[in-house]
C-alpha cells in the first residue's frame, strides 16, 4: 500500500483509493463529501451536521471525544481521519493498532490548507482539493474591509475577546486556528494565554476588549447573554457569531471571509 504522513509527521500506509472512511472531526466530514465521497463515507460522528441530508444517512459512531470503538471495528474501515485537538488520544491510538489514521493539526489558515490538500491526496482526490484550495485562497485574498471601516472607529479600537464557553468562561487564546481567523479579520486577540484558557469577569474587564464574540459552539450563545456581557462591558461591542465560521477548517473556510465581511454591517 502508498505510504503516507499525517500532519503529525507519522507515516500510515493507506490504500490507494480508500473504499471505506470514516471521519471523527465534523469539519473534516464536510471537506470529504465535498469532494465527492460520498459514497466512500462509511460513518461519522453524531456532531457531523453538514451536508445536512447526506449526514443523515451515514452511521453515527459516537461523538469526536466519546468514540463507539467496537462500532468503529465492526465497520471495518480502510481509513480513518482524525484532528490532534477534537479527538482523544487514547481511543485513537486504540484505533491506530487496527486501522490506517490520518491526523491531522491545525493551527492556522496555512495549516488547514495543507490538510486539504493531503486529504485530497490520501482519498485520490487530488486535483478537487487543489481546486478548492484555489478557491478558499482567492475568498481571503479579497478579504479587505475590517471593523473600523464599518464602525467608523479608529484602527486601534480593534482588541477582540472570542468566547467559546460559559460557567466558566473560557476564551480562544493564542496557537489556535480562530485566533488565526480574527488575524485574517484584522482583530487583536485581547488574551495571550496559548489554547483554550479559563477567564474571570475581573480579567475580562482588566482587558477591556473593544468587541466580544461570543461563539455558536461548543457552548450554544444565544442572543439573550449578550446582555451579560454588556453589563460587563458597557462600552463594547457584543455580537453572537457563527463559530462554525472561525472554527471549522475544511471546505466551510469557503464561506468564511463573506462571513466576516459581513458579521459588522448594520452596527
Amino acid at each position: 500500500m502508498p505510504l503516507f504522513h499525517d500532519q503529525m509527521h507519522r507515516h500510515i500506509e493507506i490504500p490507494a483509493k480508500p473504499q471505506r472512511i470514516i471521519s471523527i472531526v465534523p469539519s473534516q466530514t464536510e471537506l470529504l463529501f465535498d469532494l465527492g465521497l460520498d459514497a466512500a463515507i462509511i460513518g461519522i460522528t453524531k456532531y457531523c451536521i453538514h451536508p445536512g441530508e447526506k449526514v443523515k444517512q451515514k452511521i453515527k459512531i459516537g461523538g469526536t471525544k466519546e468514540l463507539d470503538i467496537n462500532l468503529i471495528k465492526s465497520l471495518k474501515p480502510d481509513l480513518i481521519i482524525g484532528n490532534k485537538e477534537e479527538n482523544e488520544r487514547s481511543p485513537v491510538e486504540e484505533l491506530m493498532q487496527h486501522f490506517p489514521v490520518w491526523m491531522s493539526d491545525i493551527s492556522d489558515l496555512e495549516s488547514a490548507l495543507d490538510m486539504v490538500s493531503k486529504v485530497g491526496e490520501i482519498t485520490d482526490c487530488a486535483t478537487h482539493a487543489q481546486d478548492l484550495i484555489t478557491r478558499i485562497t482567492q475568498q481571503f485574498n479579497k478579504l479587505t474591509i475590517k471593523p473600523s471601516n464599518h464602525l467608523s472607529i479608529k484602527p486601534s479600537q480593534n482588541r477582540v475577546a472570542y468566547f467559546i464557553w460559559r460557567k466558566p468562561y473560557m476564551v480562544a487564546g493564542k496557537g489556535t486556528f480562530i485566533d488565526d481567523m480574527l488575524k485574517k479579520f484584522g482583530l487583536i486577540n485581547v488574551f495571550e494565554a496559548e489554547r483554550y484558557p479559563e477567564i474571570t469577569s475581573v480579567q475580562l474587564q482588566t482587558v477591556n476588549p473593544d468587541f466580544v464574540l461570543l461563539s455558536s459552539e461548543p457552548y450554544p450563545f444565544k442572543e439573550k447573554h449578550i446582555h451579560e456581557f454588556q453589563a460587563l462591558l458597557p462600552n463594547a461591542t457584543i455580537k453572537v457569531v457563527d463559530g462554525e465560521m472561525f472554527s471549522w477548517y475544511g471546505s466551510r473556510l469557503l464561506q468564511a471571509p463573506d462571513y466576516f465581511e459581513q458579521l459588522f454591517d448594520n452596527q
